[in-house]
C-alpha cells in the first residue's frame, strides 16, 4: 500500500498512477474522503475520551446537584464515547479496504499505456536465419516429441488442458536449468530458498495478488490457503511483522518453487505445447533494500537476468513495461523477452519489478536505522520460468536433424552433453 501521508500531500500524483494504469481515479477521492473522517472521528473519540476522564475525577468531589449533573452528563458521555468509537472505527476499516485497492505509484520515467505500449531498451544476440541454413525450424513441440522430452497428451489425459510432462532429456534439461540458475545466484550473493507453495491469505493479499490478479490464483477453500503463482509470494512474507536491522541490508533470497496459474482470459492464447501453462516451476530472485537504494537493486536484478540469458546463448530484448501492464504491487518493471523463431517474436521469459514500500507495509515489514524505523522496498526478478525456457532453448539451438545443441552452461549439469538426440522419428 502507499504511504497515506503521500496521498494527503500529493493527491494529483496518486490521481496520475491511477490514471496511467487505467484504474478508476475516483478512488483516490473516496480514500481521501475516508483517511478525512477517520482522522477527525479519531480527534472527536480522544476528546470525548479526555473530557470522561476529567469528569471521572470530579464526580468523587461533588455533592448534590452538581454531582447529579456531573453524573448525568457521564451517561452521556459514555454513549458519545462509544459512538464515536464505532464511527473511527468503520471510517478505519473503509480507510484501510481503499487502500488495499490502490496500486503502488508509478515510476514517471514508466511509459503511459497499455500492453503494446512499452519502450524497447535494448537487444542482445543474433536471430538465425534459418532459411540461409537450408531448413525449416520445427515449433518447441514437434522438438520436444522427437527429442521424447515433452508429453502434453498424456498430461492433458491425467490433469486437462495446458498441464504436460517433461520425460527422458526434458527432465533432466529443467534439472541442469533449476542447478545452473541457483549457482548463478549463489555466486552473486543470494541465499537459495526452498518456498511454500500453499499461503494464507495474508501472505497472498500482502504481495498485491489479491486484487487484479485475484481471478488467476487457484484457492483451496477447505482450508482457506492459496496456491502460489510465484515464489515472490512466499518470500515476500518471510520477513513478515518483522523489524530487520540496517546493517542486514541488503537480503537476497532466489526461490525455487512450483507455481500454479489458472491463466483466466488467457482461453485461445498459446494453447499450443508448454509455453502457457498451470503450472511450472521457477528460480525467483527477491531483495530486500533500504529505499533509497531500490532503483539501483533493480538494475542490478536486470543485470543478473540479462546475464542468464546471455549463458544460455538466446537472442532477446529488455523491454520497459507501460503503466497498463503493470502489476498492482510494481512502480516499474523490465522485462526480457526471447526471440521465439517459430512464432517470429519476442516472448517474455524474465522479469524483474521495483515493487518500493509497498509490499512492506502491506506485511509490516520494518527496517531499523538508528532510532528511526521504517519501511524497506522489495524487489523480485524471475531468473528462470522452467518451460518457457525450454521453449527459447529447443527453438533456438536446433539442427537440422531435428537435435539440439546444448548451451556450454548448462552442459556440466546434463553429464558433458553437448547435444540433444532424437529418440523418434
Amino acid at each position: 500500500m502507499i504511504d497515506l501521508r503521500l496521498l494527503r500531500e500529493d493527491p494529483d500524483r496518486v490521481r496520475a498512477s491511477q490514471r496511467a494504469r487505467g484504474e478508476d481515479v475516483a478512488l483516490v477521492d473516496a480514500l481521501l474522503s475516508a483517511d478525512e473522517r477517520r482522522r477527525s472521528s479519531g480527534v472527536r473519540f480522544d476528546e470525548l475520551r479526555a473530557e470522561q476522564k476529567q469528569l471521572g475525577k470530579q464526580i468523587p468531589k461533588a455533592s448534590g446537584d452538581e454531582k447529579a449533573a456531573l453524573l448525568s452528563r457521564a451517561e452521556q458521555l459514555k454513549a458519545d464515547v462509544k459512538a464515536a468509537d464505532a464511527e473511527r472505527d468503520a471510517a478505519d476499516a473503509e480507510t484501510q479496504e481503499l487502500l488495499l485497492r490502490l496500486g503502488n505509484l508509478v515510476h514517471p520515467d514508466v511509459p503511459v499505456g497499455g500492453e503494446e505500449d512499452f519502450v524497447t531498451l535494448e537487444t542482445h544476440g543474433t536471430i538465425r536465419d534459418f532459411g540461409a541454413e537450408g531448413f525449416e525450424p520445427k515449433d518447441h513441440l514437434e522438438l520436444g516429441q522427437l527429442l521424447g522430452a515433452i508429453d502434453v497428451e498424456r498430461g492433458a489425459k491425467v490433469s486437462g488442458s495446458r498441464f504436460y510432462f517433461l520425460t527422458g532429456v526434458g527432465a533432466l534439461l529443467e534439472l541442469a536449468l533449476v542447478n545452473a540458475a541457483i549457482a548463478q545466484a549463489t555466486a552473486a550473493g543470494f541465499t537459495p530458498m526452498l518456498t511454500p507453495a500453499l499461503v494464507r491469505p495474508q501472505s497472498m493479499a500482502g504481495t498485491g495478488f489479491l486484487g487484479q490478479a485475484a481471478q488467476d490464483v487457484y484457492h483451496l477453500d477447505k482450508d482457506d490457503l492459496y496456491l502460489v503463482g510465484t515464489s515472490e509470494v512466499p518470500l515476500a512474507a518471510y520477513h513478515m511483522d518483522e523489524i530487520i536491522d540496517a546493517d542486514r541490508l541488503p537480503l537476497r533470497y532466489a526461490g525455487f518453487s512450483p507455481c500454479f496459474r489458472r491463466e483466466a482470459g488467457s482461453h485461445g492464447k498459446d494453447t499450443r505445447g508448454i509455453f502457457r501453462v498451470h503450472q511450472f516451476d521457477k528460480v525467483e530472485m527477491f531483495s530486500y533494500v533500504a529505499p533509497e537504494d531500490s532503483q539501483a537493486e533493480h538494475q542490478r536484478l536486470l543485470e543478473w537476468e540479462k546475464q542468464w540469458l546471455t549463458s544460455l546463448e538466446l537472442p532477446f530484448r529488455v523491454i520497459d513495461v507501460a503503466s497498463g501492464d503493470l502489476g498492482a504491487s510494481a512502480a516499474r518493471k523490465y522485462d526480457c523477452e526471447a526471440w521465439i523463431p517459430t512464432q517470429g517474436k519476442y516472448r517474455e521469459l524474465t522479469s524483474t519489478s521495483d515493487c518500493t514500500e509497498f509490499q512492506s507495509r502491506r506485511l509490516s515489514i520494518r527496517v531499523r536505522d538508528g532510532k528511526q524505523v521504517k519501511p524497506l522496498a522489495t524487489l523480485n526478478g524471475t531468473l528462470c520460468a522452467v518451460p518457457r525456457t525450454i521453449v527459447a532453448i529447443l527453438e533456438n539451438h536446433q539442427q537440422a536433424d531435428g537435435s539440439v545443441r546444448v548451451p556450454e552452461v548448462l552442459r556440466p549439469y546434463l553429464g558433458g552433453r553437448e547435444v540433444l538426440e532424437p529418440v523418434s522419428r
